[in-house]
């Protein structure tokens, strides 16, 4: 089956072409989810809501880029989504806790899924800690350096899912590595 008609296919709501869709991309969205989102439970919830907003914005998808980057688009889109709802929320819960109204969340039992492919680590405490590095970085850094570095994919895949120039996406790779090594330097000093 030509995209064309895979395509063609999930605009007319077409079984066989959904179950294509589900064989060829859940996996991989997953995997995009869990290197944003590194809790089992909230990146199957995020890769179900990719399949949903695919089903439902089939019909304004253009094709100006392949499908796989559109979907990963959106994969990524519904992560950042994600992460800023649940930034607001322990803003909201760091609030109430000065307040006395709750008590805080033990943020450690979050990270349910160190066995990303993308990321083998010795042990859960460093995965953590890279995690909280990598949430720290803006949001552009963010992306490009969880799609590069833990979903493993290449400066011109992240430049097309981004929408950015492959040179802007480069640098900032670069930037995030420095800002990178910086936050971890200041975690480690700050842990002896």
């Amino acid at each position: 089956m030509t995209e064309n008609k895979f395509i063609e296919g999930l605009r007319n709501h077409n079984a066989n072409a959904y179950g294509k869709l589900l064989d060829d991309f859940q996996q991989k969205v997953f995997a995009t989810c869990i290197s944003f989102v590194p809790n089992k439970e909230d990146a199957e919830d995020i890769a179900q809501e990719v399949f949903v907003e695919v089903f439902n914005s089939i019909g304004k998808f253009k094709g100006n880029s392949k499908l796989s980057t559109w979907i990963y688009r959106i994969a990524t889109n519904k992560c950042l989504e994600f992460i800023r709802k649940r930034n607001t929320k322990k803003r909201f819960g760091f609030m109430q806790s000065i307040t006395g109204n709750a008590i805080p969340v033990d943020k450690t039992s979050y990270f349910t899924e160190m066995n990303h492919p993308g990321i083998i680590l010795e042990n859960k405490e460093k995965s953590e800690t890279l995690f909280h590095a990598i949430n720290q970085l803006p949001e552009a850094q963010k992306v490009v350096f969880t799609l590069h570095k833990v979903d493993g994919k290449s400066y011109q895949e992240i430049s097309d899912i981004t929408e950015k120039s492959v040179s802007s996406v480069e640098s900032l790779m670069f930037r995030a590595k420095k800002n990178l090594q910086k936050l971890l330097e200041n975690f480690y000093k700050n842990d002896k």
